[in-house]
């Protein structure tokens, strides 16, 4: 951070999202995280969807941080105009790889900065990835992992996953959760680092 006495707060409990910004070298100052439905809204496309709930997501916690810089994201996996889900159980988990596998993909990850005198500023990355066909044995041995839970599309690429990507054209870290160069640039346009 360059000033003194500013206060980022960080709109979500990810400790992965912390873990990227630590690499930017913020630390946020608290956490707020926020319980939204995160349905997407009837014919909302993966883009317009990360985007909405990135900056839903900013102004609830911002309502809570009066004062402070806070910052959210999403991260919505794609596959032409489907949103696949969070993947919270193993069936819905094992139906987003069946997707993939083999397939082309995009994962849109959205950032929002809402300032103390709520102005929000917002970035998308938007990565284009593809895996590899993926053997009932592969599936079975990334669904025993764990790693799929709670994740965008069941799968973490930070994980065993990365294994199964081809290629990917975008950003590494938009696919774990935070666009770091998208953030850094909200960041400066802010103030709150140094270009």
């Amino acid at each position: 951070m360059s000033a003194p006495g500013i206060e980022l707060v960080l709109a979500s409990a990810s400790p992965r999202r912390r873990e990227l910004l630590a690499r930017l070298g913020i630390e946020p100052a608290r956490i707020v995280s926020c319980d939204l439905d995160e349905t997407p809204t009837m014919d909302e496309l993966p883009r317009a969807h990360a985007v909405r709930l990135a900056a839903e997501k900013a102004r609830a916690a911002a309502a809570q941080a009066p004062g402070a810089y806070v910052l959210a994201g999403d991260t919505v996996v794609g596959v032409g105009r489907r949103i696949l889900p969070k993947a919270e159980d193993e069936t819905t988990a094992r139906e987003c790889l069946s997707l993939l596998s083999g397939r082309r993909h995009r994962v849109f990850s959205a950032v929002a900065l809402v300032s103390p005198d709520g102005t929000i500023r917002e970035a998308l990355s938007e990565t284009a990835l593809r895996f590899k066909r993926l053997s009932a044995a592969e599936t079975d041995a990334y669904i025993a992992r764990g790693e799929w839970r709670g994740k965008a599309g069941g799968y973490a690429i930070q994980g065993a996953a990365e294994a199964f990507c081809l290629w990917l054209a975008g950003s590494h870290s938009g696919v774990m959760g935070l666009p770091l160069y998208e953030t850094r640039k909200l960041l400066i346009a802010a103030g709150l680092v140094h270009g």
